[in-house]
């Protein structure tokens, strides 16, 4: 089987769903007993982390509540997903958009909220 390099990986990644990625997170996880998502916040510079922390939000989506298809509808709107991928968001609940700017965060909060469901920023 054929090593792949880094760029074919990041490339591979770039094509999954939100969904399938965080199968591979899960699957790494179990196969070698480390979160990669724990060992690129450990590698990354400590100022890094600060400042990306102070200016950048995860919009976490807790609850899709009584109208879920509203919810469905702006997550695919928002995310670009599909529609089972929105779907299985919204059902599951999860990141709906990593790293994003404050205002942007505030105003996906805002958007989800109004359609019913509980948001949290982190």
């Amino acid at each position: 089987m054929a090593k792949l390099t880094k760029d074919e990986f990041i490339s591979a990644l770039k094509e999954m769903t939100i969904l399938e990625v965080k199968e591979l997170v899960d699957a790494m996880k179990e196969e070698f007993g480390v979160d990669p998502s724990a060992v690129a916040v450990a590698a990354a510079p400590a100022g890094a982390v600060e400042d990306a922390g102070s200016s950048t939000k995860t919009v976490v989506l807790k609850n899709a509540g009584g109208n879920k298809i509203q919810v469905i509808k702006l997550l695919k709107e928002i995310t670009g997903l599909g529609l089972v991928e929105a779907k299985a968001l919204a059902d599951n609940g999860g990141n709906v958009k990593e790293n994003v700017a404050a205002d942007e965060a505030n105003t996906i909060k805002a958007q989800l909220e109004e359609a019913g469901a509980e948001v949290e920023l982190a």
